[in-house]
């Protein structure tokens, strides 16, 4: 039986879902798949199960855009305690040292300063990084530990916004690229301080393109869908390519490049640049998809039109 989607008429698009702590990103996928009534959906972005906050959800021709989305930065507002050293790096995790070690709040924000910019990090053992094709989380899961490589990461900035020296708990906002592990950050600023560290909470505040203030709650995405249809909560799907440069084709360009034809970089205003992806759009305003340019030549790189 076809996937038909919402009377009769799959949507396109983006859903900027506000995913709930206790959910995984997989249960938000399912639930939305109920709500839209279609399968034709995917997320752009996992978040541990104790997370909440932004999770981009593609629907209809836009779940081609999943592996596709840019590395730019992603947003978080993570809660920490010092004094703690779990096997998770978080406070659900079993507990393999404490220390009563006092620090200040100068000592907490100099360490972290170490912190930003080009760095190495050890992937977490509790996390979904292949080794020999098994996650890492499964190992753990079997009682193993084993070396990782470091790997590295961009933290754009971290900032302390508060932090109870009594308490020694706090919280802080981080700004970063693609994988990179909060928690990790966390019990890393712990071990350079001498007393560990870890995450307490963890809220995602930008994720492709999209920020808490776009969010729809799964209740709220259930309410609207029921009142207005699916086209009521979906985002268009350029928004999440925003850090590409937009080409505008004229429509005898728009036939051309939707018939596969290689357009040379002077036809669309491209001479001299160097190879980089951009944002398509016909000669309607509609979003075609990516393109390409190498070579001289401008060419499709993802469809998002058919």
């Amino acid at each position: 039986m076809a996937d038909n989607g919402i009377n009769g008429v799959i949507a396109d698009g983006v859903i900027a879902v506000y995913k709930p702590a206790g959910w995984t990103s997989f249960d938000v996928v399912a639930k939305l798949r109920g709500v839209l009534h279609t399968k034709k959906i995917g997320h752009g972005g996992t978040l541990d199960p104790m997370a909440e906050g932004v999770l981009p959800v593609f629907v209809g021709r836009a779940t081609k855009a999943c592996d596709i989305l840019p590395d730019v930065k992603k947003g978080y507002k993570a809660g920490f305690r010092l004094g703690l050293v779990t096997d998770t790096q978080d406070i659900t995790g079993k507990v393999l040292s404490e220390s009563s070690k006092a620090v200040t709040s100068e000592e907490l924000k100099s360490a972290a300063e170490k912190f930003v910019g080009r760095i190495m990090q050890v992937p977490p053992m509790y996390s979904a990084v292949k080794v020999d094709g098994k996650k890492l989380y499964q190992l753990a899961r079997e009682g193993k530990t084993i070396e990782r490589e470091a790997r590295p990461i961009t933290v754009l900035s971290l900032t302390i916004d508060d932090y109870d020296a009594d308490k020694r708990e706090g919280t802080m906002t981080v700004m970063c690229e693609k994988g990179t592990y909060i928690r990790t950050i966390i019990n890393d600023i712990g071990e350079a301080l001498g007393c560990g560290g870890v995450m307490t909470s963890l809220v995602r505040t930008y994720s492709a393109g999209l920020a808490l203030e776009d969010c729809l709650t799964i209740g709220e995405i259930q309410q609207r869908v029921d009142e207005g249809g699916a086209e009521s909560v979906l985002k268009p799907l350029d928004r999440c390519f925003e850090v590409y440069e937009a080409v505008t084709l004229d429509e005898k360009l728009t036939r051309l490049y939707k018939n596969g034809v290689k357009l040379r970089a002077g036809q669309v205003s491209l001479d001299g640049r160097e190879e980089a992806v951009y944002r398509v759009y016909g000669a309607d305003g509609g979003f075609l998809g990516l393109g390409r340019l190498a070579d001289g030549e401008f060419r499709s790189f993802k469809n998002f039109f058919v």
